[in-house]
């Protein structure tokens, strides 16, 4: 709230009362336009045009109001009653922001955003923690999906994309929580990862030929570290002729081909039956006729079916998981396939993932902010119960300056990976110097 505005309602009240007051002249400009309009009406498709109509209404709601408001301060008043009426309350002056890829709502009155890497605290808060719940009931029930004490924890999206999660109490002890990660007003794009030094145009050369090579994939990284946006990158290499399904919790893909299905996991209903997870989505989609499967994220048993595909006919699948290194992500699957139930040996599980799985893309968010393409790791087989890989591209840190910028270099291994073959078999020729051995772009420092 614009604290100028506070000052102005009541000149001789304390700060904590001007606020007070503003809120109510908000909340009571609110209830009366609430009475006038007829919400039913209101869809994605006209809410634009519905707002341009109520807008002069609303402004005479406001002129009729006793308190000393200039022009500035009407129209700002206007706004965030608007935002109230059709859309995410306070959020909306963040979402607007194109810098902010995170909004994080530890409660109503306790908002931190993420800029550049960066966290830091906003003056924007919600009235209480019914207001924070009322917004939280809005973004969920637009996708059909519910957030009460009989299902406290909820995964949905906003329409330009981004994920959200909220969990309320009784599980969070101190009100109602949200956090959600940007899709971004605009995506990332390949010339944008190079630019900001995210990748090398040698890995870039690499992963297209790979995805056009139609090899197994998977984008390991933690939290934050960028796994989605490279995803949604490599999928644009994908020729137009192939049919893709994608498989998500909350879907966020946006793939440029025209042959694409999107496919969406269900939770359960309020008899907690009806639940429809990703594992049953990936076991339809083998009777869907895909050219290629994409999952937005393996978390579960799913791991065992993606598995599977990858090894029967579906080349070029993509997936992506949590893990800190690309020999952690093959553990990781390890363990989720034991989660599927079956009684299957530790050394048929790796046969599966070292036959299935060509490729581990390492991302990772850096300590100044900036998120890299780490490693690039072939799966090259097996010596004896130990699955072998060798790395082809890589990130050395040599350092951080003063700043708290690190600085290191991108570098080829000098290791020609042995997929090679497959390119070859699909007709795609490399440059030579690719994997030659040394620096290919080096970062901060004197780079």
């Amino acid at each position: 709230m614009n604290q100028a505005l506070a000052k102005n309602l009541d000149p001789g009240s304390n700060g904590r009362d001007r606020r007070a007051v503003y809120q109510e002249l908000k909340q009571a400009v609110h209830r009366q336009l609430i009475e006038r309009l007829d919400l039913e009406r209101v869809t994605e498709q006209n809410k634009e045009a519905i707002k341009r109509q109520v807008k002069p209404v609303l402004s005479d709601l406001i002129a009729t109001n006793p308190a000393p408001l200039n022009g500035a301060e009407r129209r700002q008043l206007t706004d965030e009653v608007l935002d109230e009426v059709f859309g995410f309350g306070p959020l909306e002056q963040l979402l607007k922001d194109p810098d902010i890829s995170d909004i994080l709502v530890n409660r109503f009155d306790e908002i931190f955003i993420e800029r550049k890497g960066k966290l830091s605290k906003v003056e924007v808060s919600f009235r209480d923690d019914r207001h924070l719940l009322q917004i939280i009931d809005r973004i969920v029930s637009r996708i059909g999906r519910r957030v009460d004490e009989a299902s406290p924890m909820v995964d949905a999206r906003l329409p330009d994309g981004s994920r959200v999660n909220a969990i309320i109490p009784p599980l969070a002890l101190n009100g109602p929580a949200l956090s959600i990660r940007r899709f971004g007003v605009n995506p990332l794009t390949l010339d944008s990862l190079i630019e900001n030094q995210s990748i090398t145009p040698e890995m870039v050369e690499f992963l297209e030929g790979a995805v056009r090579a139609k090899l197994n994939m998977i984008i390991s990284g933690g939290t934050g570290s960028g796994k989605t946006t490279l995803l949604n990158i490599l999928t644009s290499f994908i020729p137009p002729d192939e049919r893709i399904i994608t498989i998500e919790d909350s879907a966020e893909l946006i793939l440029q081909q025209p042959h694409v299905v999107r496919l969406e996991t269900r939770p359960p209903n309020i008899e907690n039956h009806g639940a429809i997870t990703q594992r049953d989505l990936l076991f339809n989609t083998l009777r869907m006729r895909p050219d290629r499967i994409i999952v937005g994220e393996v978390r579960g048993a799913e791991a065992l079916d993606m598995l599977q595909a990858m090894n029967t006919g579906h080349e070029g699948s993509l997936t992506t998981i949590h893990a800190n290194t690309p020999r952690d992500g093959l553990s990781r699957i390890e363990m989720m396939v034991s989660m599927s139930g079956l009684d299957i040996p530790v050394r048929v599980v790796r046969q599966q993932i070292s036959s299935a799985v060509d490729l581990i893309i390492q991302a990772s968010r850096l300590t100044d902010g900036r998120r890299r393409v780490m490693k690039i790791s072939e799966v090259v087989g097996m010596e004896g119960e130990v699955i072998t890989m060798q790395d082809i591209f890589e990130f050395e840190q040599r350092g951080v300056d003063e700043n708290g910028g690190v600085h290191g270099a991108f570098k080829s291994t000098g290791v020609r990976p042995r997929c090679m073959k497959r390119f070859e078999a699909a007709g795609l020729r490399l440059s030579p110097s690719l994997f030659l051995a040394g620096d290919k772009m080096r970062v901060g420092g004197d780079g």
